[in-house]
């Protein structure tokens, strides 16, 4: 019976695509095989959905067993959302648009109860089997293709055409063609990475109220009289004083205003360290990823539903991407081969957390069962590397281009041990502080958002040809490894891949052999191609190209 966990007792069993990992881009790419199969051959093909997590506690991998609620949408210029009459997200990949509207989202905040029952339904409309709990034993191969995946239960599923969609491009790894770049190794940081989250729900505390305690502590901080709230601050700031006073002019804007909670139909952004410095000092600890723990960032808050009942009271449910963990390349690798489990370490962070916020009114203070782990090393072999330049440049030309991503100026504390260990490397380099703000990330790249045309070719393997990874591990190098993390962005990916593995089912083919112009026809034939409007910088391009080589030589 499709649907059912299947506690198979055969030795072997055959289908036509497997995906292996849960995470959505991979979820969506198998839908859309599916479907495009179906419109070739009016039948759906026998498709797996194959993942190490329990699918008990949710299908759709960090979305919905991580919890995060706070969706990373797609940024557009306001001039080209004029000239194009474009919504503020732009034009979003149509499956994309689909399982958001399935999930009933209205700008931001996801519900990953929401969120499962929408996936759910879309694999049941194809027909999908799903397995969770599963480990590699080893990938059979035939020649460089896969054949099947075995598994240490001793069971073997083989597939004509595999999507590997973890965090980790676990799959991929366990496969002889395909190497993979550890951390940020792709600019000569290896042992750097995007720092991990533990994201947590909370109830109790409404939006009203949330502002509030920010505006007293942004009033107690900003006032040196206030010898109780600048011992505080003192210890957040690790009784550093040009450390403290950074914090404290971080509290207000250009104009002297305080950075107060900003407020949006479903979500929140939280501008100012106020709540994270109020936190540290409450924990003794310094604000600082290097040295603690954990650190309580400046948060992106969703509003999954408002005036729920709790107790005698009313209040909102709020999810919350903002306790961060520094880990190594090795660390994230680790993480994600362990199903994202939080270390002992993190979940007594998230102790202290509880503790804290229940202080501040919340009744109930809820970890996800999952890390939410940004990024864990990209792949090599790909048939075209995405690179920083890439981007700038406008990605894929546009009479091949599957859609269009705007990435936004991202500079919060989950890159900075990035950020921190580019500008050593361009010292060791003989890169001065000059030149790297000059040349490199600090100034160029975040000050340059990319605006680029999607395409395939990144996530299609050279040497295995019926292999795609689509997400964060993909082909990317550089700065791409950025915007490459984002779930939109690899949801308009995975609408190309899987179109494309549908492509090579009906036609006999590998996948690897199907081009962006043929998915994009298929597109335009079935009405799903948004408008193309990626913009070309090439000076910005060729700056940080000229960057990126002068860390990896």
């Amino acid at each position: 019976m499709y649907q059912m966990e299947a506690a198979f007792q055969a030795v072997s069993r055959s289908y036509d695509i497997i995906c292996f990992g849960d995470e959505v881009p991979g979820i969506l790419a198998l839908v859309c095989a599916a479907r495009e199969f179906y419109r070739r051959t009016n039948q759906y093909p026998r498709s797996l959905l194959l993942f190490k997590g329990n699918s008990k506690f949710g299908i759709g991998g960090h979305l919905v067993r991580g919890g995060l609620a706070y969706l990373d949408r797609s940024s557009v210029p306001v001039t080209i959302q004029q000239e194009r009459q474009l919504d503020t997200f732009g034009d979003s990949p149509a499956i994309y648009q689909e399982f958001l509207s399935k999930s009933r989202v209205e700008q931001i905040a996801l519900d990953p109860k929401k969120a499962d029952f929408a996936l759910r339904e879309m694999l049941r409309e194809t027909r999908a089997d799903i397995l969770s709990n599963v480990e590699i034993k080893s990938v059979v191969q035939q020649g460089h293709k896969i054949s099947g995946i075995e598994l240490t239960k001793g069971e073997i599923y083989f597939a004509k055409q595999f999507i590997d969609c973890t965090v980790n491009a676990e799959l991929a790894q366990a496969t002889v063609g395909v190497g993979k770049y550890k951390g940020f190794e792709t600019i000569g940081l290896p042992n750097c990475e995007l720092s991990v989250t533990l994201v947590f729900e909370t109830q109790g505390l409404s939006v009203e109220k949330l502002q509030n305690i920010e505006y007293q502590y942004l009033k107690r901080f900003t006032n040196l009289a206030d010898k109780e709230a600048q011992a505080l601050l003192n210890i957040a700031a690790g009784n550093d004083a040009n450390y403290a006073e950074e914090l404290r002019k971080d509290l207000v804007d250009k104009k002297g205003y305080f950075k107060a909670i900003a407020v949006g139909k479903d979500y929140l952004d939280i501008r100012s360290p106020a709540l994270s410095i109020a936190y540290h000092g409450f924990r003794g600890t310094k604000l600082d990823l290097a040295t603690s723990t954990g650190i309580f960032d400046n948060g992106n808050v969703a509003l999954l539903s408002r005036d729920t009942p709790v107790g005698s009271g009313y209040c909102d449910r709020m999810s919350w991407n903002a306790l961060l963990f520094r880990v190594s390349g090795d660390e994230a690798e680790i993480l994600a081969r362990g199903k994202a489990q939080p270390t002992l370490k993190m979940i007594d962070e998230m102790l202290f957390v509880t503790s804290w916020l229940r202080s501040l009114g919340a009744v109930d203070v809820k970890p996800a069962r999952e890390l939410y782990i940004r990024h864990a090393g990209n792949i090599t072999n790909v048939v075209e590397p995405l690179t920083g330049a890439k981007m700038l440049a406008g990605g894929v030309p546009a009479n091949e281009a599957l859609g269009t991503f705007g990435y936004h100026c991202y500079l919060g504390g989950a890159i900075q041990g990035i950020i921190q260990g580019m500008e050593e490397r361009a010292k060791n380099k003989g890169l001065g502080n000059q030149d790297f703000c000059n040349q490199g990330f600090g100034n160029l790249a975040f000050l340059t958002p990319p605006l680029f045309n999607i395409g395939i070719q990144h996530a299609l393997m050279k040497y295995v040809p019926n292999l795609a990874v689509v997400g964060p591990c993909s082909g990317f190098e550089g700065y791409a490894c950025l915007p490459g993390r984002s779930v939109e962005f690899n949801c308009g990916v995975g609408q190309g891949v899987g179109i494309a593995a549908g492509i090579a089912l009906e036609q006999d083919r590998e996948i690897n052999e199907v081009s962006n112009k043929e998915v994009q026809d298929v597109m335009e034939t079935i009405g799903i191609l948004p408008q193309i409007y990626g913009t070309t910088n090439e000076v910005a391009a060729a700056q940080l190209d000229n960057f990126e080589h002068s860390l990896t030589a």
